[in-house]
């Protein structure tokens, strides 16, 4: 499998040296070479073939690489292009995971550095960009909301809406970012924690569940989500720390 990349970086070295990386590595093949994120999004509406791998910078006038990674639409399963970003700053770590990045590159970075990021594409590619089988069944769309039980009716609130989850006893509290008093409904935290999607939700304590991408400030043994802190328990810490390291 190859996969067609293009290299986006506003400093003509940094653009020069990626460009070399991706021309060594067989399985990449690079079909465009940018110095701003407007330019390499003209480059990617005008591209013939697909696209599958982007190494963007982030720290660039007019647009800068988050946004540009918020613009692009990755379409049904993931099939659009997907980002690693190349960067000086590790202050942008926790932003690269809120907009679904496969890597982070920290500058300067080597050869070995960069082939570990083009491999983890390349599993990703060969995992999910597969044509299905031709007599597969049209997938069902995946529901981005839950329906929660409160008093005598039932509420939808959006998977994006949850700031946080708060167990208590039979009860869960759901903290939502549109409205500032939380939903009481009766059900067990492990149960609710079974209806959210894992890639937006997890558990950091027996107490709580986290929305991902509301976390603003990641502390020695808490996270920050707007103005609360919420603690990471002893059970959790290792499963959360596997997720954050892959941002460090």
């Amino acid at each position: 499998m190859t996969l067609n990349c293009i290299a986006v970086d506003d400093e003509p070295l940094a653009l020069k040296l990626v460009g070399s990386f991706i021309e060594r590595t067989p399985f990449l093949k690079l079909v465009g070479s940018y110095s701003s994120a407007v330019a390499a999004l003209r480059g990617l509406q005008q591209q013939t073939a697909p696209v599958e791998l982007l190494f963007l910078d982030i720290q660039m006038p007019d647009l800068n690489g988050l946004e540009l990674a918020h613009l692009l639409d990755k379409g049904p399963g993931g099939g659009g292009p997907r980002v690693v970003f190349t960067t000086a700053f590790n202050q942008y770590a926790l932003e690269g995971y809120k907009v679904d990045a496969l890597d982070y590159l920290l500058k300067p970075f080597n050869y070995e550095e960069f082939l570990r990021a083009a491999d983890k594409a390349r599993a990703y590619a060969e995992r999910n960009l597969r044509p299905a089988p031709a007599a597969a069944e049209p997938t069902e769309p995946q529901e981005d909301y839950l329906y929660l039980k409160v008093e005598y009716q039932l509420v939808r609130v959006p998977f994006q809406d949850i700031l946080y989850v708060e167990g208590l006893k039979d009860y869960v509290k759901v903290h939502r970012r549109s409205e500032p008093r939380p939903l009481l409904s009766l059900m067990s935290l492990k149960s609710l924690e079974e209806k959210l999607p894992a890639r937006q939700f997890m558990r950091i304590h027996r107490s709580y569940i986290v929305g991902l991408q509301h976390i603003t400030t990641i502390g020695r043994g808490t996270v920050q989500i707007g103005t609360e802190t919420i603690p990471i328990s002893d059970g959790y810490r290792e499963a959360f720390d596997q997720f954050i390291s892959r941002w460090k």
